[in-house]
């Protein structure tokens, strides 16, 4: 067999047998650049992006270009605080921006069911709230004088006098023509009556007309039909005359209010400088003249009315002033550059705003421009908007809504009511044009997703920032973890670190990861263990946190969460499951798992055992067989059938049947880290050969006998390692690991202690041939030669395929001599035969 950098031939030498590691090799050393002795003496970084240039770039991208399409989608965050870090970088950028003006909503006189939206420089939306409440407060205290004054009085009934002397003509010039024609008018309560008139005398009734002559009765009565029909217009001429002065009187009127509102409306421009505050201002002038009944009294000093309101309509009372507000629905006021806004909430209303409706004195759902409520996308207009897209989408039409607006740059507040079962008819108010970057945080398979499933998607978000999990292990990074534990000793007041602590920590961070050369670049993680050491070191009444409140902590966290591991290793220790650390077995091995158990991971040690006998069936997967396998399981056994093929198929038949079993496993088994254990496993029975049980196996193999890296190797060397303690330790036992493990060891420091002490060893292996000659003693060889495992094996599967054909042929004789034509008692093929 040869080495895996050269060819693969197995007329190769085998590779050497692999040293053990030593505990220099596996201790976990960590070196700062800077000499310092606690974390107080170590300034905060400037960011947390240190170490992320690739996500730094396209964040500097992204905020840099103004054009449309380039939002930013951030994934690779970790942590609660992952909103807050991208905030904190963002508005570092965005304090030397410029700072966006207010955005307010104002009753559209003309159309009051479509409120006008108007832009104001920064500052200036409440500075015109309150000049409009200044004003309407003017007026109700300065228009109920102007028609309380001497002026208004004299005018006022100047014009009654005029008319009236209207109306006492119009009523003698009726009275007269009357009078010419014999009767005498008189007023009742009924109206106008005609009294006839007959020799100078009037008639006191009914009866003194009977008995009058009937031509002149008849005489008097068309002359009564004369005048009835000249009165018929007599009251619309009245009418006209009241309406005439009541009209004059409402000039006088609204001439003393633009006297009153002018000098307040030109202060307000002058103080606000606006074409469109301008022109809502003419408006507000034109409704206050015409709608004076608002800010009359109820009564006039002399007890008049004035002029009445219309038949049936009560006067506007003091609540219902609504139209003269001002609804501020951007503040910026006290930002200071561009605004960076996050919204942990992005529901659609939270997003893109809504409008309120309460229910009025009648019980009806009602509202106006005043309840209209700005959502963050308008309130980021020129700034920023940070928010978890993940979030977003799990939100009835947000991510819909969200792709309109971006693509139209446009936004109106709306009322949303997916729900409600009778739709009523609201505001619709002007849309405003705004301009912001959004800045969304997600999955890096959401990000996949979305760019594969929706075009849109690619159009709008061209930025992705990916940020990485770990970081290099470099001095610079190292210190990090330091700077970042200060600041946060300094933010909630907690005890500082000794040197000894970060490095702790920073050892900590690598196991994270799994790799002695990185760091997890978590710093939330790295917060949350701060935190706990901290409370131990309280607990100490120390005044600085060392490695050993670090320690405390992991440890009292793993006390916290593995409840399920000690009861599984007491199984074991028990003999419940059954589980050899000692000596030798043939087909018999100690496999490795990983569980992983409400975040706790822990190594779980396996007996895996293989069977093997005459037949075609190959290859049985009994995990596979029984549904208990994932596919990554299923693949490395293939790949294992692929091994025996390349290795001893290529001078015979593969005939055998053979399966292979995680003994006493019933929650299922996935990954191909045990492989390589399955085909020791394998291999043994095939050669006969017993293995040492005293050693546990971890790593996959590929098709040419090579033993690849897999995941979990700290927790699977401790696992078994906990489970030897518990059975006793005895200096011989031990763990095969791939050697390209090797830089992932970050071991607990009871096992590296062992490992020093020669009661525990861990064998790094590249090769099938050097583990097996590690677990049986003897050497692997090739398949050519006699004494060894490869040949063993060799010669094995030539004499199963050999009693496989002599067996069939006998069988075929038997079948030729009964006059059978088939073969009922040959055994078929299984689904994973060769």
């Amino acid at each position: 067999m040869s080495s895996p950098a050269s060819g693969r031939s197995d007329d190769s030498p085998s590779l050497p047998l692999p040293t053990e590691l030593s505990a220099e090799e596996l201790r976990f050393q960590v070196s700062f650049p800077t000499a310092f002795q606690t974390t107080a003496e170590l300034e905060p970084p400037d960011h947390d992006l240190v170490g992320q240039e690739r996500a730094q770039a396209a964040l500097d991208l992204g905020l840099g270009i103004a054009g449309s399409g380039f939002h930013i989608f951030v994934s690779g965050m970790a942590g609660a605080q992952k909103l807050d870090v991208v905030h904190d970088w963002v508005a570092q950028q965005a304090r030397h921006a410029p700072t966006p003006g207010d955005w307010v909503y104002v009753h559209n006189f003309a159309d009051p069911d479509v409120p006008q939206a108007i832009g104001l420089p920064a500052g200036h939306g409440a500075r015109l709230k309150a000049c409009m409440g200044r004003l309407v407060k003017s007026l109700r205290e300065e228009l109920p004088k102007a028609f309380r004054e001497e002026a208004f009085d004299r005018e006022r009934d100047d014009l009654k006098e005029k008319y009236l002397a209207q109306a006492q003509a119009l009523n003698a010039s009726f009275e007269t023509k009357a009078k010419d024609k014999g009767f005498l008018l008189q007023m009742s309560p009924q109206g106008m009556i005609l009294i006839p008139v007959v020799n100078g005398q009037p008639l006191k009734g009914p009866e003194e007309f009977q008995q009058l002559a009937e031509d002149q009765q008849a005489a008097i009565e068309h002359k009564r039909r004369e005048l009835l029909a000249d009165l018929a217009d007599f009251p619309r001429q009245q009418r006209d005359i009241m309406r005439a002065m009541a009209e004059d009187i409402r000039q006088v009127e609204q001439r003393f209010c633009e006297n009153v509102i002018a000098p307040h409306l030109a202060a307000i421009g002058q103080e606000i400088h606006s074409p469109a505050v301008a022109a809502y201002l003419e408006q507000v002038k034109r409704h206050t003249v015409e709608h004076l009944d608002a800010f009359k009294e109820p009564a006039d000093h002399d007890g008049s009315t004035g002029v009445s309101p219309t038949p049936g309509q009560a006067p506007v009372g003091q609540e219902q002033l609504y139209e003269y507000e001002v609804n501020v629905v951007v503040d910026n006021a006290h930002t200071t550059g561009a605004p960076v806004l996050t919204e942990n909430t992005p529901t659609y209303q939270n997003l893109f705003g809504s409008i309120e409706r309460v229910l009025d004195r009648g019980g009806r759902l009602v509202t106006n421009f005043t309840r209209i409520k700005a959502g963050s996308m308008l309130r980021a207009h020129g700034g920023y908007l940070i928010f978890n897209l993940e979030d977003a989408l799990t939100e009835p039409a947000v991510w819909k809504t969200l792709k309109r607006t971006l693509k139209s740059g446009r936004i109106a507040p709306e009322t949303y009511e997916p729900l409600s079962l009778f739709s009523a008819a609201g505001l619709q108010p002007q849309p405003v044009a705004i301009q912001l970057k959004l800045i969304v945080v997600g999955s890096p398979s959401l990000y996949h997703s979305l760019y594969a499933l929706d075009p849109e998607f690619q159009d709008l978000f061209k930025v992705h920032a990916d940020f990485r999990h770990t970081l290099e292990l470099s001095g610079q990074h190292g210190q990090l973890y330091g700077q970042w534990v200060g600041r946060l000793c300094r933010q909630e007041n907690l005890p500082h670190f000794e040197r000894s602590g970060v490095a702790r920590l920073v050892e900590f961070g690598a196991r994270r990861v799994g790799d002695r050369e990185k760091v997890s670049a978590a710093y939330a993680e790295v917060a949350d263990l701060v935190r706990e050491a901290a409370y131990w070191a309280g607990k100490d009444e120390a005044r600085l946190v060392t490695a050993a409140h670090v320690e405390t902590a992991l440890q009292q966290r793993r006390f916290r969460a593995n409840r399920i591991e000690e009861e599984l290793r007491e199984m074991i220790t028990r003999g419940t499951v059954l589980l050899d650390s000692q000596g030798e077995k043939v087909g018999q091995i100690n496999g490795l798992a990983v569980l992983d158990i409400g975040g706790h991971s822990f190594g779980r040690p396996s007996r895996i055992t293989a069977s093997v006998g005459m037949g075609r069936a190959g290859i049985v997967n009994i995990e596979r067989e029984s549904r208990l396998s994932g596919s990554s399981h299923d693949k490395g056994l293939l790949i294992l059938s692929g091994y025996l093929r390349n290795r001893f198929g290529q001078d015979k038949p593969l005939a055998l049947s053979a399966s292979l079993c995680f003994e006493q496993s019933y929650s299922g088994v996935d990954g191909d880290s045990a492989s390589s254990t399955e085909l020791y496993a394998l291999l043994s029975r095939l050669a006969e050969v017993p293995l040492r049980q005293d050693l546990a196996v971890t790593g996959s193999v590929n098709q040419w006998g090579e033993v690849q890296a897999i995941g979990g190797a700290n927790e699977k060397i401790e696992g078994f390692f906990d489970v030897c303690k518990a059975h006793g330790l005895t200096g011989q036992q031990g763990v095969l690991i791939p050697a390209a493990n090797v830089r992932n060891l970050i071991l607990r420091a009871d096992v590296v202690q062992a490992v020093e002490d020669g009661r525990f060893h861990i064998y790094p292996v590249q090769t099938i041939d050097q583990g097996i000659e590690l677990l049986s003693g003897l050497r692997a060889g090739s398949v050519d030669e006699t004494d060894t495992i490869n040949g063993r094996v060799s010669r094995r599967l030539r004499e199963l395929a050999e009693q496989l054909g002599t067996f069939g042929a006998r069988k075929q004789t038997d079948a030729d001599g009964a006059g059978h034509t088939d073969l009922q008692d040959e055994e078929k093929p299984g689904r994973n035969g060769d």
